[in-house]
């Protein structure tokens, strides 16, 4: 992903609420499934970390991307954003490279 698509990808996740948080039971296999899920559909999803989670979020992010197969957008504070295109319905045209 280049810099031009990871800045755009900021641009629409900026609008968006978070759609998942992970809390001090940090990263269980159903909350890593929902996200999957989530991002099959949505495509971009933005997650907040809580305060009583005691893992760092880039690392979490990291795992995440990791399990879902996605890419990480960004990691700011405790929240961070995850990509993944959609193989049957594509809704976020990225532009050329």
């Amino acid at each position: 992903m280049t810099s031009k698509q990871r800045a755009y990808l900021r641009g629409l996740a900026s609008t968006q609420s978070c759609a998942f948080q992970v809390g001090k039971s940090s990263l269980t296999p159903e909350l890593t499934a929902a996200i999957g899920e989530a991002l099959e559909k949505n495509e971009l999803v933005k997650i907040n970390v809580l305060k009583n989670c005691a893992d760092d979020p880039g690392e979490i992010s990291q795992m995440v991307a990791e399990r879902t197969r996605s890419q990480v957008v960004q990691v700011i504070g405790n929240k961070f954003v995850l990509y993944k295109p959609s193989k049957d319905n594509p809704r976020i045209l990225l532009p050329r490279q």
